[in-house]
């Protein structure tokens, strides 16, 4: 039966925030937790970014629901070796319920040292590298690594889980979603799409679990549900490499002027029946959890229709 889980965005809510509504999302009867780790929200109006890590500490604090980040980017803007100590926190406080998502990235986040962003081919390979060196340190000896995109020189991770956490990769086409079967032990993604997540499968992630997110504007008028959503992502219209691509928030917001409220094509509104109807392209997709993003402030309206109306209907 597939999980349901909710799905903490970063980029729109302080830390405090985020930390209250997992509360209440447990209270609701969510079975899991997705946060996003970014440095720069997608537009200024979202608002936020706060330090994922700091919040994943908090959340261990409050909540007994496993935690996913969707997605990490070890690549860049963070050195694989300290995304593979923070992780191993992560997995210590949580007593084993943390997974570790990770991706490519975006030039969003991992632009700001004044590194060259690389084309996606050379990212791929830099994230099966940074993978293996996370995947040794995790192992608890002394790890010295010189690779073709990373170096670690006498490193040793002494605060180690009991089992190191999962590691859950992203992807949005063939290419990675080969990378994710090949590499990784369970899948990422935000496409209710059958193909990629078969091209996953039978790239060797058979058996292992499969998540998927996407994001609501639940309200009692639809019209302003969609203004609302339309406010604070336009870019769930922007299509393409381009979200991979654009350095600064602006940038997004310029291509922005070209997306329509009719564009959104996420559900909005009070019916449960189109909320119901986009979750069911994920089930049907084959995914095994599926998270849910509440778009804007009204986040006690989203988890009471959410565990009245909608939670039910799926199990």
């Amino acid at each position: 039966m597939t999980r349901f889980g909710y799905f903490l965005s970063s980029e729109e809510h302080s830390p405090k925030e985020l930390v209250r509504q997992a509360v209440l999302a447990e209270q609701a009867g969510f079975e899991g937790l997705w946060i996003s780790d970014h440095f720069h929200p997608w537009i200024d109006e979202q608002g936020e970014s706060s330090f994922v890590w700091s919040v994943i500490g908090a959340l261990s604090q409050v909540v007994s629901l496993p935690v996913t980040t969707a997605v990490t980017c070890p690549l860049v803007r963070i050195h694989p070796a300290i995304v593979a100590q923070a992780a191993a926190t992560a997995q210590v406080l949580l007593d084993g319920r943390f997974h570790l998502g990770v991706g490519t990235g975006e030039a969003l986040n991992e632009h700001i040292f004044g590194d060259p962003w690389p084309p996606a081919g050379d990212r791929q390979r830099m994230l099966e590298e940074a993978v293996g060196v996370i995947r040794e340190l995790w192992e608890g000896g002394l790890v010295t690594h010189h690779g073709e995109f990373y170096d670690v020189e006498n490193a040793r991770l002494y605060t180690l889980p009991d089992e190191p956490p999962p590691v859950y990769v992203s992807a949005f086409g063939p290419g990675s979603a080969e990378l994710a079967g090949r590499i990784g032990d369970g899948f990422v993604s935000v496409l209710p799409d059958a193909d990629l997540l078969e091209a996953y499968r039978k790239a060797g992630g058979a058996g292992k679990p499969a998540q998927a997110g996407l994001k609501v504007c639940w309200g009692t008028d639809e019209d302003d549900a969609r203004r609302l959503a339309h406010r604070l992502w336009p870019t769930e219209g922007i299509e393409g490499e381009a979200s991979q691509l654009l350095p600064l928030p602006r940038h997004f917001e310029q291509l922005a002027t070209l997306v329509r409220p009719d564009d959104l094509t996420l559900p909005v509104g009070p019916d449960p029946e189109v909320h119901i109807a986009a979750i069911q392209q994920f089930v049907d997709a084959g995914y095994d959890e599926i998270y849910i993003a509440q778009i804007g402030p009204d986040q006690e309206g989203f988890f009471e229709f959410y565990e009245s109306a909608i939670l039910p209907r799926f199990r």
